[in-house]
């Protein structure tokens, strides 16, 4: 029998651990944080704020690398079913079988790679990869004029403006997955351990 743990490679795991814990540093110290006047002027919840930003960075990298190289886990076209009609009929139908679970006030059942669950997950990992990416350019041609315009300005309208998305998408993932964990057949550590190698037995589906 496999170890739910190990049916995601463990490079998967620790781009997954990273990434979530560089994103989750972003956005608490984006709370409170001042960015300096002019820039590296010793504001150190900025300086972790940008730190955290090119690891993040760096996990998405790997994270990208790990899906496109790996032969267990959700398929990417499960990720990303929008160029087919096949797949989006089926997560259409996924919605639908959602909607009548919660109309009879039931928590649906949890599936990993069911199409609605995938595609929400292809649109997390697209939004983090568009937060990590402004986020890294501005950080090397920021000038330090806080109403700087051109590509400075619109990098971090990008920026600023998706943060809340990331919110509601974190808050959301993180409670579905609290609430699975005590309800379903999810462990937490399925994604949150690095013990144990993923098992080629359960191979991913072909796109």
């Amino acid at each position: 029998m496999i170890k739910r743990h190990e049916r995601h490679s463990k490079f998967t795991r620790i781009a997954h651990i990273g990434l979530a814990l560089a994103i989750i540093s972003q956005l608490l110290t984006s709370l409170v944080m001042v960015p300096p006047s002019p820039p590296n002027d010793g504001s150190i919840l900025y300086e972790i704020h940008e730190y955290g930003g090119l690891a993040a960075f760096a996990f998405m990298l790997l994270f990208w690398i790990v899906l496109t190289t790996r032969r267990i886990g959700t398929a990417p076209g499960k990720l990303f079913p929008w160029f087919s009609t096949r797949r989006l009929i089926a997560v259409w139908e996924d919605v639908k079988s959602h909607s009548r679970s919660l109309v009879r006030l039931r928590l649906p059942s949890y599936d990993e790679n069911g199409p609605l669950a995938s595609a929400i997950h292809g649109l997390g990992l697209l939004l983090m990869t568009v937060m990590a990416a402004t986020g890294t350019l501005y950080y090397f041609i920021n000038t330090g004029d806080p109403d700087a315009g051109g590509l400075v300005g619109v990098l971090i309208l990008v920026h600023t403006t998706l943060a809340n998305l990331v919110w509601a998408y974190l808050i959301g993932h993180m409670t579905l997955a609290v609430v699975h964990h005590f309800t379903d057949n999810l462990s937490l550590t399925e994604m949150w351990s690095l013990r144990g190698e993923a098992s080629h037995a359960s191979q991913a589906p072909k796109p």
